[in-house]
């Protein structure tokens, strides 16, 4: 559900640099790609053609910063549990060292036998 947020947030922030910018790429080549003719008619005060490149630019950044952000989730989930499970086992590696051998769990019925 993080990953949703990042990349509405990086959507809303590379669509306000091509706003701001006006030119910024890859939006305009993929504009100039689909052969559309450039148009200056405003929508909510901006031209257009700027409008349809900046929601170009929020998609392909967006999605590039979510797949960079998932990545990093994922390398650092697997990373916290190797080093989860190497101390488990350290601690009882120690144990089985300083004891000499292995502790073992008998319940009160065993004893009573």
């Amino acid at each position: 559900m993080i990953g949703a947020v990042v990349f509405v947030i990086a959507f809303l922030i590379f669509l306000g640099m091509t706003l701001s910018l006006g030119v910024f790429p890859p939006g305009d080549m993929l504009y100039r790609l689909l052969n559309v003719p450039e148009t200056s008619y405003p929508v909510l005060g901006y031209p257009a053609t700027l409008l349809v490149e900046a929601v170009f630019n929020g998609v392909v950044y967006g999605f590039i910063v979510w797949l960079v952000f998932s990545l990093a989730m994922m390398v650092r989930r697997k990373q916290k549990g190797k080093r989860k499970g190497e101390r488990v086992e350290s601690k009882r590696d120690m144990e089985t060292k300083e004891t000499g051998h292995e502790i073992k769990v008998t319940s009160s019925q065993d004893e009573e036998s």
